[in-house]
């Protein structure tokens, strides 16, 4: 996952993702602001990044961020108010791209795929998604929006399921959403969590481990009854 950005699978990941089952259209591409709004915005997101790794939670206000963007700071409370309107315009935007989880053939690829790309944004230098997910703790606005983001990309994972289901990876009531946290987690745990020295061959572990449990249906939910 790149930097400026939290964790739930990797935005610079190529799209490779079919119609869900049973076809129908493609969902149609995201429309992103231009001009000189969309210059502002990135500016200030950029700057509330920066100032929160550099000088944390405590000391990110409305006024560090413009004058580290460059923008007038009654411009800034205009349009995002405080301290929480601007972390929850960082996890917005996070959410404002067209990313989808890869398809690498098999369920244990995807899962890997996923698993490197948190390895990978949680371990980032300067820590910025870590730094995000932490100041989420102290501010509501932001927690909110850090959920509908997770909310977003763990839909947006759904995908990695459908297609082993498609396979016969998976039963075909695979729970996918327990799936994908059962895979994700452990990283979060171990990283943020405990803290633990980054582990290279963690997500492998993990995506292994989880497709081998999927494929034995531990994430399968019973087949609906035919009362008929």
């Amino acid at each position: 996952m790149t930097s400026s950005r939290p964790a739930t699978g990797h935005p610079a990941e190529p799209s490779a993702v079919p119609p869900p089952e049973g076809g129908g259209p493609e969902p149609p591409p995201r429309r992103r602001p231009g001009g000189r709004t969309a210059r502002i915005r990135a500016r200030v997101l950029d700057a509330v990044r920066a100032e929160l790794v550099e000088h944390g939670y405590d000391n990110l206000t409305v006024d560090t961020v413009a004058a580290r963007a460059g923008v007038h700071r009654t411009t800034v409370y205009r349009r995002w108010r405080d301290v929480g309107g601007l972390l929850a315009d960082v996890f917005d935007a996070a959410g404002d791209d067209d990313w989808q989880p890869r398809d690498t053939g098999s369920l244990r690829g995807d899962l890997a795929a996923l698993t490197h790309g948190i390895h990978a944004a949680l371990t980032e230098q300067p820590p910025v998604t870590a730094a995000l997910i932490a100041a989420s703790f102290r501010s509501e606005e932001a927690a909110r929006a850090l959920r509908r983001f997770w909310e977003d990309r763990y839909a947006r994972c759904e995908a990695v399921v459908r297609r082993a289901v498609r396979r016969g990876e998976v039963p075909p009531h695979t729970d996918a959403r327990r799936l994908l946290v059962a895979a994700t987690a452990p990283l979060y745990h171990q990283l943020l969590l405990l803290r633990t020295p980054p582990d290279p061959h963690l997500p492998d572990h993990v995506a292994a481990s989880t497709a081998l449990a999927a494929t034995a249906g531990a994430f399968a939910e019973p087949a609906p009854r035919d009362d008929d």
